[in-house]
């Protein structure tokens, strides 16, 4: 099986929106942006990287958004350092991001470990989060709550335990198709052709080997493990005990088996703000490739309405 590293530049797959490297927070991002007007900021999941967004990127620009998607600290072409995968400081990534770009705010959304970052945001970077969408993703805090309570959503996450174990997991990402099948397993059923294709996966095989990739994908889980009892994940509990009053979109796909439709609708109570909420019949976990034309259409009618 081809093992080899795979350069990051293959990740700058082009198209309706021209690349851009950005330092913020002491590191160097990789963004794919089009468009003018009201930032909206796209943030990415695992085992994914900025491509996730292509279907929205040119429909948002073409609404008269300026849609930015970025590549998180660890993936992609973005910078991979040993550290600083804790939620506080990717808050301070996208803050600082935001900024870089000559804005003084964004609406936040993310999908995935994108989703728990935009759900953190009006927490951890309120001047800079000016609304959010989260897709796929439950309240961090509403996660933890169903991991200890409920048996079905830590079924769901058995494999966040494995992820846990030091190097096997990045083996398997980069010398055997974790990546891939891990795409299969949370998609929904789908025929033959739709998502994910073999060209997608493909092409989220090669990401996935980009070097320190696989690394810095397992540090995002094993930090909000590891940290629940140290002082830095009370930190961030407590920051995110504070409800969300600016807008919020959330969009869950009905056959998510990753994040349960029931943990996601649970987060709801931590919401003082407008709040919309959307069940896509038919999708799994990855909504913004699985439902491509439901998100946009359902982020545009979204955004119309809180940047009129």
């Amino acid at each position: 099986m081809h093992t080899l590293s795979v350069d990051a530049s293959e990740t700058l797959i082009e198209g309706p929106w021209r690349h851009r490297f950005i330092a913020a927070n002491g590191a160097r991002f990789h963004v794919a942006e089009a468009g003018t007007g009201p930032l909206v900021l796209l943030l990415h999941g695992f085992p994914q990287f900025w491509w996730c967004w292509r279907h929205q990127i040119p429909a948002l620009a073409a609404a008269g958004y300026r849609a930015v998607a970025l590549d998180l600290r660890g993936y992609g072409a973005s910078d991979k350092p040993p550290r600083g995968y804790d939620t506080i400081t990717l808050a301070a990534d996208v803050a600082g991001v935001i900024r870089a770009l000559g804005e003084t705010g964004a609406v936040i959304v993310g999908h995935d470990w994108g989703g728990w970052l935009a759900w953190s945001m009006p927490a951890l970077a309120p001047r800079e989060t000016t609304a959010v969408a989260a897709l796929s993703m439950a309240h961090p805090l509403t996660l933890r709550t169903a991991l200890a309570r409920d048996a079905g959503q830590r079924r769901a996450w058995r494999w966040v335990l494995e992820f846990q174990l030091p190097m096997r997991p990045e083996q398997q990402l980069t010398r055997g198709d974790r990546a891939v099948g891990l795409l299969e397993q949370w998609a929904a059923p789908s025929p033959p052709g739709s998502f994910p294709d073999a060209g997608t996966l493909e092409t989220y095989r090669k990401a996935m080997r980009v070097p320190f990739v696989a690394h810095s994908s397992m540090e995002y889980y094993r930090w909000a493990l590891r940290s629940l009892p140290r002082r830095d994940g009370r930190r961030f509990a407590t920051a995110l005990q504070h409800p969300i009053t600016v807008p919020l979109l959330q969009l869950h796909g009905a056959l998510d088996a990753f994040v349960l439709p029931s943990t996601a609708l649970a987060s709801h109570h931590r919401v003082r703000g407008p709040l919309s909420y959307q069940l896509i019949p038919g999708a799994g976990h990855f909504l913004p490739e699985e439902a491509p034309d439901e998100v946009t259409a359902a982020l545009l009618t979204w955004l119309t309405r809180i940047t009129a």
